[in-house]
């Protein structure tokens, strides 16, 4: 399958079934760092759960979904980038990531994330993309800016974390200022 360099010591490359080990030990790195920032349902505690969320998003991008990278750091998976949401009939889609810790600062987020953004829009011909991130998350709004993506709004208290209730904030970038922001 591909592979495409983000850095030097960086690769993306789609994050299959397969790589259910994998993934799973890379979940024990990252499990508590990452719990903040993303849905419940996407944090799997062992090999088989890997497997399941690997599963989920190899089904929703064969019905033309949403789609699963990671980041593979010097050889080793840690973290990735993902489309939360993709609707080609809409014209829209949502990015996502997460990091381990130990791969933070070498800016492989925002690069990867360029790569995706890159492709809806030109390959795919999208029209929007959208950034949801919690409030406090200032690493995850700093990608957005770098991506050139403009704070749209915040959804109050629309993210439930550790029985406290969080805002949203949604960021997004339209196709033609992706243009401008690349060209």
């Amino acid at each position: 399958m591909f592979s495409l360099p983000v850095q030097d010591n960086a690769l993306l490359r789609p994050l299959e079934v397969w790589h259910a080990e994998e993934f799973a030990a890379h979940m024990d790195r990252a499990r508590e760092h990452i719990r903040p920032w993303v849905g419940a349902g996407f944090i799997s505690q062992d090999v088989e759960g890997a497997r399941g969320t690997l599963r989920r998003y190899a089904e929703r991008q064969a019905a033309d979904g949403a789609r699963l990278y990671g980041i593979w750091l010097e050889g080793t998976l840690v973290g990735g980038v993902m489309f939360t949401d993709f609707n080609a009939a809409l014209g829209s889609c949502e990015v996502g990531c997460w990091l381990e810790p130990a791969a933070e600062g070498h800016g492989v987020v925002t690069r990867a994330c360029h790569t995706l953004l890159d492709w809806a829009f030109t390959t795919r011909g999208l029209h929007r993309a959208e950034w949801h991130c919690r409030a406090d998350n200032a690493r995850s709004a700093a990608v957005a800016k770098r991506l050139g993506m403009t704070l749209e709004g915040v959804s109050r208290e629309s993210w439930s974390y550790g029985g406290t209730r969080h805002d949203t904030q949604i960021w997004a970038v339209l196709a033609d200022e992706w243009r401008a922001h690349t060209g």
